[in-house]
């Protein structure tokens, strides 16, 4: 895969049959097909780490993709990449969301909103108010749609904790909303 096409004709297609060469030559050390890699998985990780780490989100996103490239020769199906990167990116979000509880929040520097920047902001400013593993459940389920399965295995909580933590945290969010 060169490097004109690499990224763009990964992402741009459902190519995920495509990673298997890039992964496999990242594995090798290529330090080209680190960087494609690198390109394709930090925006995914960005927007997974950012809505649970909060003000923190750009260290848990480097943290992930720390632990991504450090880890990326463990991968034994490359076409497993994205659903690999989505574990370890929320469980350093979660991590370090636990790690910074501040009990003042940053000022929010960066609004991601392609819509509405007041609603997006507003919608941060309510998420900031809950714990990591509501946050964490939350977007898992309500942003990235996975079912509760999923989710559990991915914060390696039974299902009915998962159930619970999302009435809980969406009861919470429209209480805080309503306000």
């Amino acid at each position: 895969m060169s490097a004109t096409t690499g990224a763009a004709g990964v992402a741009g297609t459902d190519g995920r049959a495509d990673l298997a060469p890039l992964v496999r030559a990242a594995q090798r050390g290529d330090s080209l097909a680190v960087q494609e890699l690198l390109d394709l998985l930090t925006p995914y990780v960005g927007r997974l780490c950012g809505p649970i780490a909060l003000q923190d989100g750009p260290d848990a996103t480097q943290e992930a993709l720390i632990v991504i490239f450090r880890g990326i020769g463990r991968l034994r199906e490359p076409a497993a990449l994205f659903g690999w990167a989505r574990v370890i990116a929320v469980r350093e979000a979660v991590r370090v969301a636990r790690a910074a509880a501040r009990s003042v929040p940053d000022p929010l520097d960066d609004v991601p909103a392609p819509g509405d920047p007041q609603l997006a902001a507003d919608v941060r400013d309510v998420l900031e108010r809950f714990s990591p593993a509501h946050r964490a459940v939350l977007v898992l389920r309500d942003l990235e749609g996975l079912d509760e399965h999923s989710v559990s295995a991915l914060l390696g909580v039974p299902e009915p904790t998962v159930r619970t933590r999302l009435f809980r945290a969406r009861r919470n969010f429209r209480k805080v909303w309503e306000r």
